[in-house]
């Protein structure tokens, strides 16, 4: 996070965003073949899918206002 705001802060100039999205439970086969990792860990119930986390990218790319942000789209 300390680093996308450092960069955030650095390249607003150039008019370039840099934004993150960290890592969280995806269902993803890494992820549904551990047994200890339960869908019930997670508030929403859920992993998350792919194309949930591909619509935040597409939306912090298509968006030349939104920086130094983290978007954590991890179920709650």
């Amino acid at each position: 996070m300390g680093l996308t705001r450092s960069y955030a802060a650095l390249l607003a100039k150039e008019v370039i965003t840099a934004n993150s999205i960290p890592p969280a439970l995806v269902e993803a086969e890494m992820i549904t073949s551990n047994p200890k990792v339960r869908p019930d860990i997670v508030p929403m119930g859920r992993f998350g899918t792919v194309q949930e986390i591909a619509y935040v990218v597409v939306m912090l790319a298509s968006n030349g206002y939104i920086t130094s942000q983290t978007i954590s789209d991890n179920g709650g």
